[in-house]
C-alpha cells in the first residue's frame, strides 16, 4: 500500500506545532498544555496558514495519548493512595455532578431553556477531563498530593458515570423502564469482564515481569508494559467503560510490583510524545467562527464550569470533612470539561435534544475551559497559601516530594559485588538508604530485608526521583559499565548540583569524565587494589614504610602529569587513587 503523503505532510506539522508552542510556553514558563493547544490553532484548517486537511485523522494518536497518560499515572499511583479517598471519590462524585445539573436546571430555567436542554448541558458540564488534569498535576508536581489524590478519585468516578449517562440522556422525556435495565445490563457486563480480568492479571503479571526482568532486555520489556496498558484499555472499552480507566487500572496493577519505576521510565518519553498529539488536536479543532457565533450560550457554559463547578466541588470536598486548602485546590482543578462532554452532547445531539448550537458552544467551553483551567492549576496554590497567610492559617496540603523524614539518606545506584559492600558498611552504621538496582532477584532479595529499594535503570531520571535523590545527603553510583555510570552522574546533576557523588571508574581516563559531568570523586578499584598490593609486598619483603610511601606518591605524580598509558589530567589524589596508602 502506497503511503498517504498528505498524511505524512499533516503529521510533519503536527509534530512542528507541538515543538513550537511547547517551547513558547517553556520560555513564557506556562503550562506546556497551553503552548501545545496554540499549536494546534496555529494548524488548525479554520485559521490562515499552513494546515492540516484532516484533523480527525489524528483522533488515534490522540487515543494513544490517553491510555499511556492513565497507564503511567495508575502506575505512579497505588491502591492505597485510592483508597485514602473513596468515600469522597464514590459518594462526593455522584454527588457533584447532581448538584451541577441541577445548577444547570436552575440556570436554564431563568434563561429560558427547556428542561431538557438543561439537564443535557449540566451533565456535559459536570464530567471533567481525566486526561487534562493528570497532565496539570504531573507538570506541578502534585499527582500524590492530597488535593492531587482526590481530584485523580473523582474524575475516575464520572468516567464511571458517563456510562450512565450515555444511557439515560437519549430517554429524557420518555424515562420507560427498560432504560434502568440497560443501564443495569452495561455496569453487570463490565463487572463480568473486569473481575476475572483483574484477579488473572494480579496473578499473572508479576511472574511474566520477573521472567522478562530477569532478560534485562530494555525493548522486550517495553513491548510487554505497553501490550499489558493498551491491552486492558481494550477489554474496559469493550466492557462499555472508558479506555482511560482501562489504562489506569492496567497501571495501577504494575504500582504493586517492583518493577513500576522500570516501567514508568521507559514509557515517559513515549507517553510525552503523544500526549503532546493529543492537545495539538485539541487546539486544531479551535473554529474562531464558532465560538463567536455563540458567545451568549458560551459565556453562560463557561459561568457554570469556572464557577459554578468551583463553588460545588469546593463544598462537596469540603462537607467530607477535607481542610479549606484542600477543598479550593480541587474546585480549582476540576473547573474544566474535556473529552467526555464530546460524547455526551453527542449522544444528545442525535437524540434530538439539543441543537448544533449547543453541540459547538460545548466544543468551544471545552476548549476555552481547558486553556483557562491550565494557569488556575498552576497559580491556585500559591494564591490560596497568600490567602491563608492572611488568614492566620498555615496548614496547606502537602504537594509533591518525598517527605522530610525521607530525606537526608544515601542513594546507592547498583548493588554487586562493591556496592553491596558499601551497603554493608552504610547497616552497620545504621545511615538510612535507597538502593537503584537493575537485577530482579537482588532487589527481591533487599525488599525481603526490609532495605528501601527501586528496580531499574539507575541512569533514568524517574528512577532517581523515585530513590528521592534529589533530596539525598549522598550518591554513590557503583556501576560496573562506565556509559550507565556517566549517564546517571550526568542525569542527576540535572536534579541536584549541590550533593556530592562518588562513582567508580576502572581507568585515569574514566576517571576525568566522570569528573568533567560532575562527579564529586572518583574511585579507581583496579588502582586502589595495586596500590595495597605494592604496599603489602614491599613490606613483606622489608622495604621500609616511608620509602613505600614515596614511590606510591610518585606513581601519583606520574599520572597526574599525563604522562601515563592511561593517564589523561585527572589529579590521582582527587581521583581517589593511593588512599589505601
Amino acid at each position: 500500500m502506497t503511503p498517504d503523503p498528505i498524511f505524512f505532510r499533516d503529521l510533519a506539522y503536527v509534530f512542528v506545532a507541538a515543538v513550537i508552542g511547547g517551547a513558547s510556553a517553556f520560555l513564557l514558563r506556562q503550562p506546556l498544555i497551553l503552548g501545545y493547544v496554540f499549536g494546534g490553532i496555529l494548524i488548525s484548517p479554520f485559521t490562515p496558514g499552513p494546515s492540516i486537511s484532516d484533523v480527525h485523522s489524528f483522533e488515534l494518536f490522540a487515543e494513544i495519548g490517553v491510555i499511556l497518560l492513565m497507564f503511567c499515572i495508575g502506575i505512579e499511583f497505588s491502591l492505597n493512595d485510592l483508597l485514602r479517598v473513596r468515600w469522597v471519590a464514590l459518594l462526593g462524585g455522584p454527588l457533584g455532578i447532581f448538584l451541577s445539573i441541577l445548577l444547570a436546571v436552575g440556570l436554564g430555567h431563568v434563561v429560558g431553556w427547556s428542561w431538557i436542554q438543561s439537564v443535557v448541558i449540566g451533565s456535559v458540564v459536570s464530567v471533567a477531563s481525566t486526561m487534562v488534569l493528570a497532565r496539570l498535576l504531573l507538570d506541578s508536581g502534585d499527582l500524590r498530593a492530597k488535593h492531587g489524590r482526590v481530584m485523580i478519585g473523582i474524575t475516575l468516578v464520572e468516567d464511571l458515570a458517563v456510562v450512565v449517562l450515555t444511557v439515560l440522556l437519549p430517554a429524557l422525556g420518555a424515562l420507560e423502564p427498560g432504560r434502568f435495565a440497560t443501564i443495569g445490563k452495561a455496569l453487570w457486563l463490565a463487572v463480568l469482564i473486569l473481575l476475572p480480568f483483574a484477579y488473572l492479571a494480579a496473578k499473572a503479571i508479576p511472574p511474566l515481569l520477573t521472567r522478562i526482568a530477569k532478560a534485562q532486555n530494555a525493548e522486550l520489556f517495553l513491548l510487554v508494559a505497553l501490550s499489558l496498558g493498551i491491552g486492558t484499555a481494550a477489554v474496559t472499552q469493550m466492557a462499555g467503560l472508558s479506555l482511560a480507566l482501562g489504562a489506569f487500572l492496567a497501571g495501577l496493577i504494575i504500582s504493586g510490583s517492583e518493577y513500576g519505576h522500570e516501567t514508568l521510565a521507559r514509557l515517559l518519553s513515549l507517553r510525552d510524545a503523544f500526549v503532546a498529539l493529543f492537545f495539538v488536536t485539541i487546539g486544531a479543532l479551535i473554529d474562531p467562527r464558532v465560538v463567536w457565533a455563540n458567545l451568549p450560550l458560551l459565556g453562560l457554559m463557561l459561568g457554570l464550569i469556572i464557577v459554578g463547578k468551583f463553588v460545588i466541588w469546593t463544598l462537596v470536598v469540603r462537607l467530607f470533612r477535607y481542610a479549606w486548602g484542600t477543598a479550593l485546590l480541587v474546585g480549582v482543578g476540576l473547573t474544566q470539561i474535556g473529552e467526555f462532554s464530546f460524547v455526551l452532547v453527542q449522544v444528545a445531539k442525535t437524540a434530538g435534544h439539543v441543537s448544533e448550537d449547543v453541540y459547538n458552544a460545548t466544543l468551544a467551553a471545552s476548549l476555552l475551559s481547558i486553556l483557562l483551567n491550565a494557569p488556575l492549576v498552576r497559580y491556585a496554590p500559591g494564591w490560596i497559601a497568600a490567602l491563608h497567610f492572611k488568614m492566620g492559617r498555615v496548614s496547606l496540603p502537602i504537594q509533591g516530594g518525598i517527605s522530610d523524614e525521607q530525606a537526608g539518606h544515601v542513594v546507592l545506584c547498583g548493588f554487586g559485588r562493591m556496592g553491596s559492600a558499601v551497603g554493608l558498611a552504610l547497616d552497620h552504621f545504621e545511615l538510612p538508604y535507597t538502593v537503584i538496582e537493575r537485577d530482579p532477584d537482588i532487589v527481591r532479595q533487599l525488599r525481603r530485608r526490609g532495605i528501601s529499594c527501586v528496580y531499574g535503570d539507575a541512569s533514568q531520571t524517574e528512577l532517581l526521583k523515585a530513590a528521592g535523590a534529589q533530596h539525598a545527603a549522598l550518591v554513590i553510583v557503583a556501576l560496573p559499565v562506565i556509559h550507565e555510570t556517566s549517564l546517571t552522574v550526568r542525569r542527576f546533576r540535572g536534579l541536584n548540583e549541590k550533593t556530592p557523588l562518588l562513582a567508580r571508574a576502572h581507568g585515569f581516563r574514566e576517571a576525568e569524565d566522570l569528573k568533567d559531568v560532575g562527579a564529586t570523586e572518583v574511585i579507581l578499584p583496579e588502582v586502589e587494589g595495586a596500590h595495597t598490593l605494592i604496599r603489602h609486598a614491599f613490606q613483606a619483603l622489608k622495604v621500609s614504610k616511608s620509602s613505600i610511601l614515596d614511590y606510591l606518591k610518585s606513581c601519583q605524580a606520574f599520572r597526574s602529569s599525563g604522562e601515563g598509558p592511561d593517564s589523561g589530567n585527572v589529579e590521582a589524589g582527587k581521583a581517589g587513587v593511593g588512599r589505601s596508602t
